[in-house]
């Protein structure tokens, strides 16, 4: 059983931390539970509401706790663990793991490509592409807002009545002979802007990760730019690679 040591030179707010990350990974504490009051901890552990305090703020930062103004704080549902969109679709890998998904199409429609867009799909600023945008749920909850532009003249025969049931490197493949051979990724951390905040019925500034992908053909011409905004309390992304 972990317990904190005033002989361990580990500061004691660090060792409390990994007192109560080894009680939520064990199960002992279960998701959405409240975890001992200030008090309580203290009367436990012997340590000082300064220290309770440390640990409990860096576990809210990271997560793995969260607070209810004038209830306490709970443990937090773990992170949902996937793999790079580059090797399967994010729908795919929720349903894989037992996750009930639903997609809500927000809009669809032909577009002049901006500046940055043309620019990664190598094509001319106001060139005509069609734009999707997604939203997706896991249990109800809004998990991603996904962004895709893809040149019009590669996607006429698009079935878009068919995004909100079937995933849309599925269509592109099937309806459009579009598959990809390269892709590039990036991955960066952002605060929700207004209207995110609405979708994600988060408080704007909110973490979120923002993950952009440009899929090649086998010829190396791009053939769609997306952009996945993730909630960055709910989603790990977990990267591997052959060395």
């Amino acid at each position: 059983m972990y317990k904190i040591k005033r002989e361990n030179p580990k500061p004691l707010y660090i060792q409390l931390e990994e007192l109560i990350r080894n009680k939520i990974e064990s199960g002992e504490w279960k998701p959405d539970t409240a975890i001992p009051s200030e008090a309580e901890l203290n009367r436990l552990y012997d340590v000082s509401r300064m220290t309770i305090r440390s640990a409990c703020s860096q576990l809210v930062q990271e997560g793995v706790l969260y607070r209810v103004p004038g209830k306490g704080t709970f443990v937090a549902e773990p992170k949902i663990m996937t793999e790079t969109l580059a090797h399967i679709g994010f729908r795919e890998q929720l349903e894989r793991m037992g996750y009930e998904t639903t997609t809500k199409l927000l809009d669809v429609s032909k577009k002049e490509a901006s500046y940055s867009v043309a620019k990664r799909l190598k094509c001319h600023p106001g060139a005509p592409i069609l734009e999707i945008i997604r939203m997706r749920y896991v249990k109800g909850e809004p998990i991603s807002l996904h962004y895709s532009r893809i040149p019009y003249e590669l996607c006429k025969n698009l079935e878009v009545d068919d995004l909100e049931n079937e995933q849309l490197c599925v269509l592109l493949e099937k309806n459009c002979n579009l598959k990809p051979s390269r892709i590039t990724e990036t991955l960066e951390s952002v605060g929700a802007n207004e209207k995110e905040s609405q979708l994600f019925r988060l408080p704007p500034g909110y973490p979120l990760l923002v993950l952009e992908d440009i899929m090649f053909t086998k010829d190396d011409d791009p053939f769609e730019y997306s952009k996945v905004v993730f909630r960055g309390d709910k989603i790990k992304l977990k990267y591997e690679y052959s060395i």
